[in-house]
C-alpha cells in the first residue's frame, strides 16, 4: 500500500495499476481535471503540479515544494509526499496570490496552459520564501517558467504576474498549515518496503540499497524507476505496459551527495536539481549546462544515474562526465564493481551492465591545478531542448602546452564517446591556432555522425569542430567568452 496527501486529504492506494501517471490519477480517479494534458512527454508544462517533501534536520523539518510534470510521474512515487494541484490553491472563496496575479496582469487567454504556469509560479514563490530571498529575480523566474509553454498569451504578462506574486507575497493557507502537514507527512513516512499491486502489475518501493539489491536480484526483469522522465515515455508515448517496476526514490543512500578530497560522490537517485550546487561549484560549465538540461520540472525529477542508465547517445551529462574521467559504482547483490564511465557504453542502448546489476553511485573527480574544463550544448532551442551536439573538453595546460586532453561528444555517434584522435593531436602540443586546427581535422577520424531531424551529419561535424575552436578562443583570449556565450 502507498499513502500520500492530496493537498490535505490522505489517500491510500493498494490495488492500483502502477502504470497510472499522476495526471491520469488526478483526472480519472480523483476528479481533479484542472491539471491539463498537453504533450504527454514533459515538454509543455500544462500538467505541472507541485509535490511537497520533508527536508532538513529531523527535529526541524520543513516542506520543500517542487514542480513536476504529472504526465511523467507514476503515482507510486508519491508515497509519503504531498501533492498540490491548481484546484488546491483557491482558499475560502479567494484566489491564491499567484492566481490573482495572473488575472491582474492578463496572463491568460485560452487558459489551457494557465494551470501549469500557476503551479510553477506557486513553487517559485515558495522556493524564494524558503531561501529568504525577497523581491523579484528575473533570471530565476525565467528558469522556473522555461518548462511551461504558452501559444497565445505571450510571456511578458506572465513574467509581470511572477513579479507581482514575488514582490507582494503574503502568508497563505499552506504556511498556516505547515506544522500540521509536517506532522502528517511524518506519520505516513515510509518505514518498510511498500508495494502497489494491481494483480498483473506491481511496483516495489524499497528503502535501502541492500533491499534494492535483493529485490532486483530476485526480479531482474523489473524496470528501475527513479525520476521516470524517460521510462514513463514508454507508457505515455509508446503505450506499453510495465509489468514490474522498482522505485528507488526512497533510498536515502542513493540520494546522497558527498564531497571528499578526491571525488564528488553522487547517488544514482539524486535529482539533477540537487546535483547542481556541487557540480557547478567545481565545474562552472557543468552548472551552465545543467541550467539548459530540459526544464526545471524535469531536473526536479530526473536523476544523474538515470541519464547515464538510459544510454542515450544524446544524453547531456555523459559526455561531460566522460571528459572528467568519472566512474560509476555498479552493484549486484552484495557485490560492487567500479567502472570508468566511458567503458559503460558499448553500442546504441547497449551497456556493460549485467542482469540484476544497477548503478549505485557516480564518482566525479575533483578539479586539479591547471585544469580547464569547457562544456557546450548546441540545440535548436536554448531551453528545454535535446542536443544536436554536446561537447566536453577537459585540458591540463602548463606553460602554454597541453599536458593532458580528454575530449568527449554526444550526438556524434551511437554512444557518448571520447575523441581519441583529437586528444592525440592536442596532447603535448603548444596551445596555438595551428594546434587546434589539427585537432579539428582529427575529429573527422573520430566520428562519422548520422543525419536526422535535429541536424545533418555535415552540420554535426562542423559544429563539433567549431566548438573546439570556441574553446581555444575562450582560453587563448578569455574576454571572448562574454561575447559568444549567447550564441551557443
Amino acid at each position: 500500500m502507498i499513502q500520500f496527501l492530496l493537498n490535505g486529504e490522505l489517500r491510500s492506494e493498494r490495488q492500483l495499476d502502477p502504470n497510472v501517471t499522476v495526471l491520469q490519477y488526478l483526472r480519472e480517479h480523483a476528479g481533479k481535471p484542472g491539471t491539463k494534458e498537453g504533450c504527454g512527454s514533459g515538454d509543455c508544462g500544462a500538467c505541472t503540479v507541485v509535490v511537497g517533501e520533508l527536508e532538513g534536520d529531523p527535529n526541524r523539518e520543513r516542506i520543500r515544494y517542487r514542480t513536476l510534470n504529472a504526465c511523467l510521474t507514476f503515482v507510486a512515487s508519491l508515497h509519503g509526499k504531498q501533492l498540490i494541484t491548481v484546484e488546491d490553491l483557491r482558499h475560502q472563496g479567494k484566489l491564491h496570490q499567484v492566481q490573482q496575479a495572473m488575472v491582474d496582469c492578463h496572463g491568460s487567454q485560452c487558459g489551457f496552459c494557465t494551470p501549469g504556469f500557476v503551479m510553477s509560479l506557486f513553487a517559485l514563490q515558495k522556493s524564494r520564501a524558503a531561501s529568504g530571498a525577497e523581491g523579484f529575480d528575473k533570471a530565476q523566474t525565467m528558469e522556473a517558467l522555461a518548462g511551461n509553454l504558452c501559444r497565445c498569451t505571450g510571456y511578458r504578462p506572465i513574467i509581470d504576474a511572477a513579479e507581482q506574486a514575488c514582490c507582494n507575497r503574503q502568508p497563505d493557507q499552506f504556511d498556516a498549515a505547515e506544522a500540521e502537514t509536517v506532522a502528517r507527512l511524518k506519520a505516513i513516512a515510509p518505514r518498510e518496503t511498500a508495494e502497489l499491486n494491481s494483480g498483473d502489475k506491481r511496483c516495489l518501493l524499497p528503502l535501502t540499497v541492500a533491499d534494492l539489491a535483493e529485490l532486483y536480484s530476485a526480479t531482474p526483469e523489473a524496470r528501475l524507476l527513479a525520476g521516470g522522465t524517460d521510462l514513463a515515455l514508454e507508457v505515455t508515448q509508446f503505450h506499453r505496459e510495465l509489468p514490474v517496476m522498482i522505485y528507488v526514490g526512497h533510498i536515502a543512500e542513493m540520494k546522497r551527495i558527498d564531497i571528499s578530497a578526491d571525488h564528488i560522490e553522487i547517488g544514482a537517485a539524486a535529482p539533477l536539481s540537487d546535483c547542481y550546487a556541487a557540480l557547478a561549484k567545481e565545474y562552472p560549465d557543468f552548472g551552465e549546462l545543467l541550467h539548459r538540461f530540459a526544464s526545471l520540472q524535469i531536473r526536479n525529477q530526473g536523476t544523474l544515474g538515470g541519464n547515464i542508465g538510459n544510454a542515450s547517445p544524446i544524453g547531456d551529462a555523459p559526455p561531460l562526465l566522460i571528459a572528467l574521467g568519472a566512474q560509476i559504482v555498479l552493484r549486484k547483490g552484495n557485490q560492487t564493481r567500479t567502472l570508468a564511465l566511458e567503458d559503460y557504453f558499448l553500442d546504441y542502448k547497449v551497456t556493460a551492465r549485467q542482469e540484476g546489476e544497477f548503478i549505485e553511485k557516480i564518482l566525479v573527480p575533483r578539479s586539479k591545478p591547471n585544469q580547464e574544463f569547457r562544456a557546450y550544448k548546441v540545440s535548436k532551442r536554448l531551453d528545454d531542448d535535446i542536443s544536436a551536439v554536446c561537447a566536453a573538453i577537459n585540458l591540463t595546460l602548463v606553460d602554454g602546452v597541453v599536458r593532458e586532453a580528454r575530449v568527449a561528444f554526444g550526438g556524434m555517434a551511437a554512444i557518448p564517446k571520447r575523441a581519441s584522435a583529437c586528444e592525440k593531436a592536442l596532447t603535448g602540443a603548444a596551445w596555438y591556432p595551428g594546434c587546434i586546427e589539427l585537432a579539428c581535422e582529427a575529429l573527422a577520424e573520430d566520428f562519422t555522425p548520422l543525419s536526422d531531424f535535429r541536424a545533418s551529419k555535415e552540420y554535426r561535424l562542423l559544429a563539433a569542430q567549431n566548438l573546439l575552436r570556441r574553446c581555444f578562443l575562450e582560453l587563448y583570449s578569455p574576454e571572448v567568452k562574454t561575447r559568444v556565450t549567447a550564441y551557443v
